[in-house]
């Protein structure tokens, strides 16, 4: 046998111009298959990941996905507000451990805002119920502090102590919407999570309502800028509203229970919802797009162990002399088909490897680009049995897409070939 498979690696090299490209295909066929189908498990466990130890979170009724995503994942954004008393009247319930109000709607040069209260970063936490930490400076103490993310720090190159003006929306630039007389000093950054918390500037919820002085009616009072910081300060910057609301509950086991009690309030409209299951949800509606996605690329993967059988069969008519000769040499008929069949095997073995090769070294770059522009972490996308299963399976597929031009092989006479027929 080992004797075939050198042969079979010499006839292969021997038409090197021709396999390479049928290599190359089946690689690029591989990646496509495995790029899908990592990218589709990396998302949704680095989705799992951004948010741990958080039993509820409460906003205006909205769809459970959507308060979800602007909540957690900064996108898109909520279409109405919670009034204040009613936060109150939800951080005092028995069954509430805490409760962490955050709003959203500010930016900065892109950024998202973020307002909170101190206690966000004692409670918020990620991955398997690990603790958001600074790797410098300290939470925001003054009124115009802000706490920044690893990113925002990193791609804005801020240091503790920068100067930081906030923008009124969610746009790049501030065309007139800054809050350019209310600047900010970065008072603390915080240690990189691979979360969505890497791309927000934090900041207090005092600070949004101070900033927002002169901003009554959406657009910025003319006499906005004339109210000195001194004044700023005297005012009550109690918010009237706030986004959205974390909880943690005293017993896990009421989880239901008080989702039930928030979501039929009879006061204000609320909604509350588990975080997992509205990750669930948000799975569910992409399950037909990931699913299409997959049998496209297992389509492009027949394709190419398609692209092997026709290269062999191709080259079928101009190799008979050397089938022959082989023959004649005394090479028997089963030796010329696990000749083929070999080829055919290497030329799968090597394209699915060339292919898991490829997608791992472009994962490796382009992970920390999904990370830094979308704040998702592409969690377990390494090396696994995806990978063997994969290998094997173009494997085992072209050995037997190998086995036809073997067999016709098999099939001819001794005699077939030894003169070149035109």
């Amino acid at each position: 046998m080992s004797a075939i498979l050198s042969l079979a690696w010499k006839s292969l090299m021997n038409r090197k111009g021709s396999v390479l490209l049928t290599l190359l295909a089946v690689a690029l066929s591989v990646a496509l298959f495995l790029g899908v189908d990592k990218a589709r498990t990396g998302a949704r466990e680095g989705f799992g990941n951004t948010i741990s130890g958080t039993e509820l979170i409460v906003g205006a009724p909205t769809g459970s996905v959507n308060l979800l995503l602007y909540s957690v994942f900064r996108m898109g954004s909520a279409t109405a507000e919670i009034s204040w008393p009613t936060y109150q009247q939800i951080a005092n319930r028995p069954d509430v451990d805490w409760a962490v109000p955050i709003s959203l709607g500010d930016s900065h040069r892109g950024f998202r805002v973020m307002g909170t209260t101190t206690e966000y970063f004692d409670h918020y936490k990620y991955g398997r119920q690990q603790d958001l930490t600074l790797a410098e400076g300290a939470r925001f103490d003054d009124l115009f502090d802000a706490v920044i993310g690893a990113d925002v720090a990193r791609e804005l190159g801020y240091d503790i102590g920068s100067p930081m003006i906030l923008s009124h929306g969610l746009g790049q630039a501030d065309f007139g919407s800054g809050h350019d007389n209310r600047p900010f000093r970065v008072s603390g950054i915080l240690a990189p999570t691979g979360t969505p918390v890497d791309q927000t500037v934090h900041v207090s919820l005092e600070a949004i309502t101070a900033i927002h002085v002169g901003w009554e009616t959406g657009a910025k009072n003319p006499l906005a800028d004339t109210i000195s910081e001194e004044t700023i300060r005297s005012f009550d910057l109690t918010p009237k509203t706030v986004t959205a609301i974390f909880l943690g509950l005293e017993r896990k086991g009421t989880i239901l229970t008080t989702r039930r009690e928030i979501n039929t309030n009879r006061g204000e409209p609320l909604m509350a919802i588990i975080p997992s299951q509205a990750l669930a949800e948000l799975w569910s509606v992409t399950a037909i797009a990931e699913r299409a996605l997959l049998a496209v690329s297992i389509f492009v993967i027949a394709v190419g162990v398609v692209s092997i059988l026709t290269s062999i069969l191709t080259s079928l008519n101009e190799r008979r002399r050397e089938m022959s000769i082989l023959r004649a040499v005394g090479a028997r008929p089963g030796h010329i088909f696990t000749l083929l069949v070999l080829e055919a095997g290497l030329v799968g073995f090597l394209g699915a490897l060339v292919g898991i090769i490829l997608i791992h070294a472009l994962l490796l770059v382009a992970g920390p680009m999904v990370a830094e522009r979308f704040g998702i972490s592409l969690i377990g996308t390494g090396l696994g049995l995806t990978d063997l299963y994969t290998l094997l399976a173009v494997t085992g597929a072209a050995l037997l897409a190998g086995a036809i031009p073997a067999w016709m092989a098999f099939r001819r006479s001794l005699a077939d070939g030894l003169s070149i027929r035109v």
